[in-house]
């Protein structure tokens, strides 16, 4: 089959599924209150994920990251990414986590086929997450990393850019690096319906993070084959790497490479889309692979040049929970 194109020439070979849009944290950006659900309809069944994934793959797409909410809120998570990975035509299979479990998954995760996870940790201050997060866990979840690393998974960890995110403390997770063959990838604080007042509060450009990186001798890295939006930073003398991810930069979304299912299975086209589309009716025993395909490649025909952050549109994004960042 030939590959999925959108009519701007970008080719699409990288899902993002979400896996349940609950979490059992309350961070300050996404879900201050906790997850307060919304309708009765279930999460795409372990079936439905098989034929979405069988679909997808026929289509090119070979790398797929698990998400939430926080996908480690299903019971059946690692069932999930044991059929995801033996899709064929799947070659890469990753998880985003909170990292409350990491710990005792990591092991499970990786015999069922997962190459590496993203973790999210945004202060390595226990007061400061805490604050953050809601929850008093830092060191559960860092011991989760330690984990991962041990096991050979390739780790990452993501870290949302915030006023208050001192100097020093990005100082203290560049260093992570040196020893420990981690990402740390810093996130611009991005809007959505919900977190207006906080992100009016607390946006904090990584223009400055990108003149300090280049001050300590950080050097930007050469693409590879399936990269997200981060631009990649190496230095002499260390083990591990950094990222910036900035959405509100020039040309940010001409190397988008992806799409995003929510855990009901609605495609969205983009983060900060207008609209869902479902595709859970197209997943069902009777359906066939090939409506699916068809369905898909005639919606991201309609996939926009970019989002319309600047302008200060979010979508219908209510938060990030509902479709996994």
């Amino acid at each position: 089959m030939r590959p999925l194109v959108d009519s701007f020439g970008r080719e699409f070979h990288y899902l993002r599924l979400s896996l349940e849009d609950s979490c059992n944290l309350r961070c300050l950006y996404c879900l201050p209150e906790g997850f307060q659900k919304a309708g009765k309809e279930p999460p795409l069944t372990l079936p439905e994920i098989r034929r979405l994934a069988a679909g997808l793959a026929g289509m090119g797409f070979w790398k797929v990251r698990l998400t939430g909410g926080e996908p480690a809120m299903r019971r059946d998570l690692l069932e999930i990414a044991a059929a995801v990975s033996a899709t064929p035509g799947v070659r890469k299979v990753l998880l985003s986590t909170n990292g409350l479990r990491l710990r005792e998954l990591a092991a499970g995760l990786k015999a069922a086929g997962v190459r590496g996870v993203n973790v999210s940790v945004d202060s390595l201050d226990p007061e400061r997450f805490a604050r953050i997060t809601g929850q008093d866990r830092l060191g559960a979840i860092l011991a989760g990393i330690e984990r991962c690393l041990a096991l050979g998974l390739e780790t990452k960890i993501n870290v949302v850019l915030m006023r208050d995110l001192s100097e020093l403390e990005i100082s203290r997770f560049l260093e992570m690096t040196k020893e420990l063959p981690v990402c740390v990838r810093f996130i611009e604080l991005m809007p959505t319906a919900e977190n207006r007042e906080f992100f009016n509060a607390q946006r904090l450009s990584a223009l400055g993070l990108l003149a300090l990186l280049q001050d300590q001798g950080w050097v930007e890295t050469p693409r590879q084959e399936g990269d997200g939006p981060a631009r990649i930073f190496r230095r002499d003398g260390h083990a591990g790497s950094t990222g910036v991810i900035a959405p509100y930069s020039e040309r940010f979304c001409s190397t988008c490479n992806r799409l995003r299912v929510t855990s009901r299975g609605a495609l969205r086209l983009c983060l900060f889309a207008e609209a869902d589309f479902s595709l859970r009716p197209l997943l069902q025993e009777d359906c066939r692979i090939a409506e699916l395909q068809e369905t898909v490649r005639e919606l991201v025909g309609r996939k926009e040049v970019s989002h319309y952050l600047p302008e200060g549109r979010t979508g219908n994004l209510k938060h990030f929970a509902m479709v996994g960042g």
